[in-house]
């Protein structure tokens, strides 16, 4: 069975650190576009650039739709999390949060809430990525692709 990280690509900040860890421990990358920013296609033969077609949520179906027990779901859309969760893959954000099934209803709940005091004016939003968000994530997919291998073999 193949391994791969899909990953969302296109508002994805640690493209090298996935592409890293997935060369070290043998995983395929597939990094999924609308094409709404251009994407610099991977260099390496085991990561591949797909683009779906154009439209709000087209990358996100298309990684629920194939992702499998093998699979991590790469991402910072908690909807999307909790959609490869329900298919039995690995979610993790690109800060190194690992979402779980026992801890997706709280993500969504909180988005949902986030949602609505900035709705009401409230500020909000993530605070954007520091260097310590990228050794977390490093940390976290490595732990996580390291697990998911075990899986398998037992």
């Amino acid at each position: 069975m193949t391994h791969r990280l899909l990953v969302d690509a296109d508002a994805c900040p640690v493209r090298d650190e996935i592409l890293r860890v997935a060369g070290r421990l043998g995983f395929a990358v597939v990094f999924v576009s609308n094409g709404s920013r251009p994407i610099r296609p991977p260099e390496m033969p085991w990561a591949r650039l797909h683009i779906v077609s154009e439209g709000a949520d087209k990358a996100d179906d298309w990684i629920a739709e194939t992702a499998t027990t093998a699979d991590i779901c790469l991402t910072n859309d908690i909807p999307l999390a909790a959609r490869c969760i329900a298919q039995g893959a690995g979610c993790l954000s690109f800060k190194g949060h690992a979402w779980t099934a026992s801890n997706i209803g709280n993500a969504l709940a909180g988005r949902e809430l986030a949602r609505h005091l900035r709705e009401l004016g409230g500020g909000g939003g993530q605070a954007p990525m520091a260097g310590a968000d990228r050794s977390r994530f490093l940390v976290a997919l490595d732990a996580m692709a390291q697990a998911t291998l075990r899986r398998a073999r037992g």
